[in-house]
């Protein structure tokens, strides 16, 4: 039988500097799920990788008195860059994009022109708000007196320019209709209500091209604007699945069955994303899943308030394994997670090291000492026998359930009511 499949994402990040822990969480988040699907018999494409273009790179490049593609390889490629993190956290992806790649640039030029042949894309001018660090548009029926960015809080800059844009309107009461029919569609259902406020509160067009700036892909039949960074980087999902090179490919992992993002960026995939995909007469994915942040002392990591961790200095006093299980652990389903110093020690010692940490140990000191190293066949089983293997076989049953529907945490619990129990039957037996 031809193995199922699944195709689960991260979003591709934005190489503009380091990346910090809350980066790390989604991506071992989406490889614990990757690995899962693997051990179910799935055959699973996991794909992550880095957006590249727009404005606040071409800044940070001119800043940093380089060209854009020099600034990004140092930060990707580079000793200890993107890819030396992945590597370091034992990351299972099977694909990584650059949106730099020549390949999806030819695809992304191909979409763009697709969409424009059909009429989804207009020529226009853009008078309004950007945001330059999230590389946003803000409709100003969105925002508050002050102009301040909704998601990140800080200015934004009223910009007019020459653009294209891409016809969202048209498409509002479609996204209204699959979103009601596919009520898993958005994840958790927080993010799903109030994706569907914002759309009701009306959807503008959307501004897809700029020409202040030269750093992105050149719309393929008026060169002097370039694809905004956001339908840029979207595309790639569509790229990596070999829409353009390998239709064979593409045919059996699209449409993909998972998105896994922030919630500061569940709008660009739970609705420009789908609808890019109806103007382009492609399958909608099967689910968009916000995870929340990873929060220090009651806020959001930001290096404007210097209270970012990484996961490099974690994983150098602590090792790899307890940044992934920490990770994993400490962000609730639908909720934000919490990290500090402290609270990593305190898990480390009370779980990794006292509870299953004794557990290995007694085990592997009394194989040793009691069978000479070898693991053999059991005898009778007896009445403690009997309950821990119960506890074990309810834990499988527990964690598929829980795992399907991205409750990670709580399937870490339902491991460790197996830890405790087998601790429990050494102390018994």
């Amino acid at each position: 039988m031809e193995k199922k499949k699944f195709y689960i994402t991260t979003p591709i990040y934005y190489p503009s500097d380091k990346l910090h822990i809350g980066h790390t969480y989604c991506t071992v988040a989406t490889d614990a799920m990757a690995r899962y699907k693997r051990l179910t018999g799935c055959d699973v494409m996991f794909l992550t990788g880095t957006d590249e273009h727009g404005q606040k790179i071409e800044d940070k490049a001119k800043a940093a008195g380089k060209t854009p593609k020099e600034f990004l390889d140092e930060i990707v490629e580079g000793p200890r860059g993107i890819l030396d993190l992945w590597k370091l956290m034992n990351i299972s992806n099977d694909r990584f994009i650059r949106t730099t790649d020549d390949y999806h640039v030819a695809s992304i030029q191909k979409i763009f022109r697709r969409m424009y042949d059909k009429g989804d894309i207009y020529l226009g001018k853009y008078e309004g708000w950007y945001c330059v660090p999230d590389e946003t548009f803000w409709p100003e029926n969105k925002l508050t007196e002050d102009h301040i960015c909704p998601d990140c809080g800080r200015p934004l800059q009223r910009v007019s320019e020459e653009a294209y844009f891409f016809k969202m309107s048209k498409y509002a009461n479609r996204w209204l209709d699959f979103v009601e029919a596919n009520p898993n569609f958005i994840q958790p259902e927080s993010r799903r209500n109030e994706m569907i406020q914002f759309v009701k509160k009306g959807l503008e067009d959307l501004c897809v091209s700029r020409t202040s700036f030269s750093w992105g892909v050149p719309v393929p039949f008026d060169t002097k604007h370039v694809v905004y960074v956001w339908f840029d980087a979207l595309s790639n999902y569509l790229t990596a699945a070999g829409i353009l090179d390998d239709k064979e490919k593409f045919k059996k992992f699209w449409p993909a069955d998972v998105h896994l993002v922030g919630k500061e960026i569940v709008r660009f995939h739970s609705i420009i994303w789908p609808i890019m995909l109806m103007s382009l007469g492609i399958e909608l994915p099967k689910k968009v899943y916000g995870h929340g942040w990873l929060i220090v002392d009651g806020e959001k990591m930001s290096k404007s308030r210097g209270n970012v961790i990484y996961a490099e200095d974690l994983a150098r006093h602590f090792g790899v394994d307890a940044v992934r299980y920490y990770s994993l652990h400490e962000m609730p389903f639908a909720q934000d997670g919490t990290i500090t110093y402290e609270t990593f020690i305190s898990r480390f010692n009370s779980e990794l090291a006292n509870t299953l940490g004794n557990l290995v140990n007694r085990t592997v000191a009394m194989i040793n000492k009691y069978f000479d190293g070898v693991i053999g066949s059991p005898d009778n089983a007896g009445e403690f026998d009997d309950e821990l293997k119960g506890t074990a076989m309810r834990a499988i049953e527990k964690v598929n359930e829980k795992m399907k529907t991205f409750h990670i945490a709580d399937s870490i619990d339902e491991i460790y009511k197996v830890v405790n129990r087998a601790n429990k039957y050494i102390d018994e037996t």
